[in-house]
């Protein structure tokens, strides 16, 4: 900002050396530290401004998730456009999740290895498995069955980790796992999902890894390239970096609504009913089963948000791209309900914390 000021002073004086000779030129340069001070309160007071309103829009993400989708139900014309840009709205969030990671995170992978596999594994056995006896239970039909197995196939999802904080968990771990189950995705993913679902419907594998790897993969990896290399234009831009992934969720989130609206109205109840067990199955199992490989309560904790909240992004986008647009239904929901439910169970935690304020301050970063 003070470079910015000192420019901004700089091109004054030479504009008025050019137009009005030396007289403007000393007038010019007398004035400059007021202009100067000016330009930098100026400027302080709108990024004040500016990161306020990001912070506000953020946390009320949840809300603006649902009433983007009550307006793409009501006026669905509006929002149809999105359609064909999802997979770049999903390779944008992914690069946010990349420009927080750091090589550290990697290495924290290697420094708690038991930690890591436990949870991914828990990650891609537990929700695919209740994916699929859901769609059993409920007797889905194929276009939203495909929906609800592509939610329990995909990795974890992108604001597990503040969740994580929140309910006094191991952010670490949770970082840890994010980036494991995502760089994982395009060899699991597609394979999970042809497993469970290529009985009821036609999976092409190799097309669905090509795709994962370039809207999920390559932008994480930019993304982690852009903050080890470029840190300090990294540290510039990332305080801004949540509200562009928020603003990407809220319009992913709109975009799928409205190019399944007029199905969504008739299976709106029973796709919400299937969404909260899934999501409630993977938080409880999750939980239970880091507690039977006797992790501690801070890494149960974890496991079991990483486990519940899924990125649904990735679910609805694949929909879109490789089955019916009604596929992405479960993914849409599912968007607003586990941040809800993940700040509901983080509440109950953090109430019962064994040990409060032992990572209270610690840092956290949003991925």
């Amino acid at each position: 900002m003070a470079l910015a000021a000192l420019l901004v002073c700089c091109y004054l004086c030479l504009y008025a050396s050019l137009s009005f000779g030396i007289k403007g030129l000393f007038d010019c340069i007398l004035w400059a530290p007021l202009f100067g001070l000016l330009f930098l309160l100026g400027g302080a007071f709108l990024k004040a401004t500016v990161q306020k309103a990001c912070n506000l829009l953020v946390s009320n993400m949840s809300l603006l998730v649902f009433l983007i989708g009550v307006f793409a139900v009501w006026r669905p014309e509006a929002l149809t456009w999105v359609g064909p840009h999802i997979p770049v709205l999903l390779g944008i969030i992914m690069f946010g999740m990349g420009m927080t990671l750091t090589v550290d995170d990697f290495k924290n992978i290697l420094r708690n290895p038991k930690g890591i596999f436990i949870g991914v594994c828990a990650q891609f056995l537990i929700m695919p498995t209740v994916a699929f006896c859901l769609v059993k239970a409920f007797g889905l039909p194929p276009e939203i069955a495909i929906g609800v197995i592509l939610v329990g196939t995909c990795p974890g999802g992108t604001a597990s980790n503040v969740i994580a904080y929140l309910a006094k968990g191991d952010v670490a771990l949770s970082v840890s796992m994010s980036a494991t189950s995502t760089l994982l995705a395009p060899l699991v993913t597609p394979i999970l999902t042809y497993m469970l679902a290529d009985a009821v419907i036609d999976v092409s594998v190799s097309s669905m890894m090509m795709s994962i790897v370039k809207m999920v993969l390559l932008p994480v990896l930019l993304g982690l390239a852009v903050h080890h290399f470029f840190e300090n234009f990294s540290r510039t831009i990332n305080p801004f970096m949540p509200v562009l992934s928020a603003v990407t969720v809220v319009l992913t989130v709109g975009g799928v609504v409205a190019l399944s609206a007029s199905k969504l109205l008739d299976v709106g109840l029973m796709m919400f009913a299937v969404v909260i067990c899934h999501n409630a199955f993977g938080l409880l199992l999750g939980y239970i089963l880091a507690k039977v490989f006797k992790l501690d309560e801070k890494r149960s904790r974890t496991v079991s948000i990483e486990v519940g909240m899924q990125n649904s992004g990735m679910a609805a986008s694949l929909a879109v791209m490789y089955f019916d647009p009604v596929a992405a239904i479960p993914g849409a929901i599912f968007s607003v309900w586990h941040n809800v439910s993940g700040a509901m169970l983080a509440n109950y935690f953090a109430k019962h914390s064994e040990d409060d304020g032992e990572i209270m301050g610690t840092g956290v970063k949003c991925i």
